[in-house]
């Protein structure tokens, strides 16, 4: 492109792609100051003018204020290079922090997906037969409360919500509710019952609790929580009949739930309970 001493406010919005709206503002602010003609005072920009706009894009890219930019470009500061320093590292911690809190919805975001992918899974499939399998260790977030047979209550919990505010940490993946002793759950009694999730930031060891680590009896349970009794009847009648031995204890593992959906046909629960072989219990 060839150069030339003067060009119009026009010329300059076609060369550079910017806006006369965007220039006006950059004239006002002094960030790319204009020139005027001495007969009609039109407004008029220099080749320097065009050569800062480039640099200014470059600082926008790097997601710089109008205001940073243009004390790195007039330069005006005897400790240029100290001021210029610590903008960017306050730049780069401040993306840091943003990058970190994407990385924590992502998981969020990531680990309910793979919840519906799940759900809808076992409803294609009607995947309701009663299987051992291995169940990973993890440690979860654990609270201890009490049932009141209101299952809802437990799920959508306004008291776990809050301890988890409290210790600043997030949420993330299926809720589970270990209910003990399991014959007070089949009966749907009120109990004492603990609350597990997964959180986004490690939490303290006396807050957390191992779950899985072990072999255990599964069975998806699917539609309205008011029938789940008939799913634990039919593990325990398996466990039976396979030479299995039951713990004392079950987890509710809840796929898709009121946090999903009102819609109770497309709930998906999977119960698990610790399974021994009866030789291996004996022994």
């Amino acid at each position: 492109m060839s150069h030339k001493k003067k060009y119009f406010i026009g010329d300059m919005s076609k060369i550079c792609n910017l806006s006369k709206k965007a220039l006006r503002f950059y004239d006002k602010i002094g960030i790319i100051p204009s020139h005027r003609h001495d007969c009609n005072n039109y407004r008029y920009y220099t080749s320097e003018s065009l050569l800062a706009v480039p640099v200014i894009k470059y600082y926008k890219q790097m997601g710089f204020t109008l205001e940073e930019m243009k004390e790195f470009i007039e330069g005006k500061d005897p400790n240029v290079f100290k001021s210029i320093k610590k903008s960017f590292l306050n730049k780069i911690k401040s993306f840091e922090e943003e990058q970190e809190k994407i990385e924590r919805k992502h998981i969020a975001v990531k680990d309910w997906y793979e919840l519906i992918l799940e759900a809808e899974t076992v409803i294609e499939n009607s995947i309701s037969d009663v299987s051992v399998k291995y169940i990973d260790s993890a440690e979860l977030l654990c609270q201890e409360q009490y049932y009141e047979k209101d299952i809802k209550a437990s799920i959508v919990n306004i008291d776990f919500t809050n301890y988890v505010e409290e210790l600043d940490n997030e949420i993330t993946g299926p809720v589970i509710i270990y209910f003990s002793p399991l014959q007070d759950r089949i009966e749907n009694r009120p109990q004492a019952i603990k609350i597990l999730q997964k959180t986004i930031k490690t939490c303290s060891k006396k807050n957390r609790e191992t779950f899985g680590g072990c072999m255990m009896a599964s069975c998806y349970h699917i539609g309205s929580h008011d029938t789940i009794q008939q799913t634990y009847q039919k593990i325990c009648k398996w466990a039976g009949q396979n030479g299995y031995v039951l713990g004392k204890g079950s987890y509710e593992r809840y796929v898709t739930d009121y946090w999903t959906t009102r819609n109770t046909s497309k709930f998906i629960t999977e119960i698990l309970i610790k399974a021994t072989r009866m030789r291996e219990a004996i022994q």
